[in-house]
């Protein structure tokens, strides 16, 4: 765990109590099914992008401003970050917490992400990936092969292929040789990729971003983080585009 990262979570403890009582609406608000075959049914529709926002003249607004500066602060903002794509600098972060044998992570890795391309591209959107290993040893297996082949330039592509490669359906496991295709595949060094997975420090940083989620009520994936919104589900591609656009507008 870094510097940064210890810093970030003895901050959380902190404003734990502040999040509470957000964290319990947000649940009772959000939830999500957990198995979706490709040729299945769509995710359940979207609720509304301020769904973890309370409404009404009940509502605390020093509670919603502490709430909003909190989940301003989530993003790391490395530039040398190989879990990131986009600017460093972009106005919006989008923040996902995921994990690889989730049917529903990887339908938004396969059909979703590819569609926001061009908002990273042009500089509004940088992507923040963080792990969420809730399915046991073979998650944690999956996410240090994937840490691994970031070591090499190629996280997102190594990510990109293995979820196209599993199904979209229940907690399938991750097979030593279908990780070893996709890395030759991509044309890594085999050699060096197999060190670096084997590299107890990626299993520690998975390790450490699970319970990060964790400490912030996180119990499900995927999950996100959009500038000051938060979304559960692999919501459709518009409700992304809507809130990352409000949320850019903020900074105009």
């Amino acid at each position: 765990m870094t510097e940064k990262q210890a810093s970030r979570m003895d901050a959380t403890k902190w404003l734990v109590v502040v999040m509470a009582a957000v964290i319990v609406l947000l649940l009772a608000l959000l939830s999500q099914q957990q198995a979706s075959p490709k040729a299945g049914p769509a995710p359940a529709p979207a609720p509304s992008a301020s769904a973890t926002t309370p409404a009404g003249p009940t509502a605390d607004p020093s509670e919603e401003a502490a709430r909003k500066d909190f989940l301003l602060s989530l993003p790391r903002r490395e530039a040398s970050d190989p879990l990131a794509l986009g600017a460093v600098d972009a106005p919006v972060v989008l923040t996902e917490w995921a994990d690889y044998r989730c049917p529903f992570c990887s339908v938004w890795a396969e059909e979703t992400l590819p569609q926001l391309q061009p908002l990273i591209d042009d500089g509004t959107l940088r992507v923040e990936f963080r792990d969420l290993a809730i399915f046991g040893d073979e998650s944690i297996k999956a996410a240090t092969a994937a840490r691994a082949a970031g070591e090499q330039g190629a996280y997102f592509a190594f990510q990109h292929a293995l979820f196209v490669a599993l199904p979209n359906q229940g907690h399938p496991d991750i097979p030593d040789d279908l990780v070893h295709g996709i890395v030759t595949d991509l044309g890594l060094d085999l050699d060096q990729f197999t060190t670096d997975w084997a590299d107890p420090a990626h299993a520690a940083a998975v390790q450490a971003d699970s319970l990060e989620a964790q400490q912030l009520g996180l119990t499900s994936t995927p999950a996100f983080v959009i500038g000051t919104e938060f979304l559960a589900g692999a919501q459709p591609l518009e409700v992304f585009q809507q809130v990352i656009a409000e949320q850019a507008a903020l900074h105009s």
